[in-house]
């Protein structure tokens, strides 16, 4: 995807700045890592699938982009990220934490260790880096984006442990916002529908119609979509917002939940 595929023509906002963003091996959280690519930034791409994060780091350009073998889960190894980031590029601007993952289960067959993986990828990861990029972040009044979900601002079916990894998220991240707001650092989540991109809307079409028959909007949103969010609430157009949570889904959590009646 090119630059000026997800900017607007000109749009530099994030020159010289540098972004850690987990969960940046594929999905969202690769379109976030090329969002602030293409608007300048040095980006650090931390997750598990080290091979898959080289090929995105030489994609983007090696000058600008670190890729960090991390699990999310261990505080030791998050650190360790933001210690990288910190040494290869002097300092640390923006955290996204993006890496997430869900248990599609009903609540009787959710195990211990459903529970422990979703909350441990979900919610800890979110905990253990806003503490290790803390001491670099006040250095230069830098931002937090925590990638929440539509599912962390109401209930779903069978998806009992990832809503409430959500909410935690949704929660953490306010509250964040009022402890680290003297620091001059800004909190903010952004909290996401269905997202895929277009070959997956086709291989998912039955699902995507579920979906917009509760959206506002027709259709589905992209990875793209959710990176144009992430970066705005980053950027200083977003200067004075903090502790605010921003729904990329189309009008899902603006409605009831009933059904058309008629």
């Amino acid at each position: 995807m090119t630059a000026s595929a997800v900017t607007q023509e000109g749009t530099m906002r994030f020159s010289d700045k540098t972004v850690v963003v987990t969960g940046a091996g594929s999905g969202i959280g690769e379109g976030i890592a090329r969002r602030f690519a293409a608007e300048g930034a040095n980006v650090v791409l931390a997750a598990r699938r080290k091979e898959r994060l080289d090929a995105l780091a030489e994609e983007l350009g090696a000058e600008h982009a670190l890729a960090v073998a991390t699990d999310v889960t261990d505080e030791n190894a998050v650190a360790e990220a933001v210690r990288a980031a910190a040494d290869r590029f002097g300092g640390i601007d923006v955290l996204v934490s993006n890496a997430g993952t869900g248990v599609v289960k009903e609540f009787e067959d959710t195990t211990v260790d459903d529970w422990r993986l979703t909350m441990g990828t979900d919610v800890d990861s979110c905990f253990f880096g806003a503490r290790a990029a803390l001491p670099h972040l006040k250095q230069r009044k830098g931002s937090i984006i925590h990638i929440a979900s539509a599912s962390g601002l109401g209930g779903d079916r069978r998806l009992t442990a990832y809503n409430a990894a959500k909410g935690a998220v949704v929660n953490f991240t306010r509250g964040l916002a009022f402890d680290l707001g003297r620091f001059g650092i800004r909190v903010n989540a952004v909290a996401p529908s269905l997202t895929v991109s277009a070959e997956q809307a086709v291989e998912l079409g039955a699902m995507v119609e579920r979906f917009t028959e509760r959206r506002a909007l027709a259709g589905h949103s992209t990875p793209a979509d959710v990176a144009a969010a992430v970066a705005f609430l980053a950027s200083d157009d977003a200067r004075f917002i903090t502790g605010a949570v921003l729904p990329v889904d189309g009008g899902i959590t603006a409605g009831s939940g009933q059904p058309t009646l008629f």
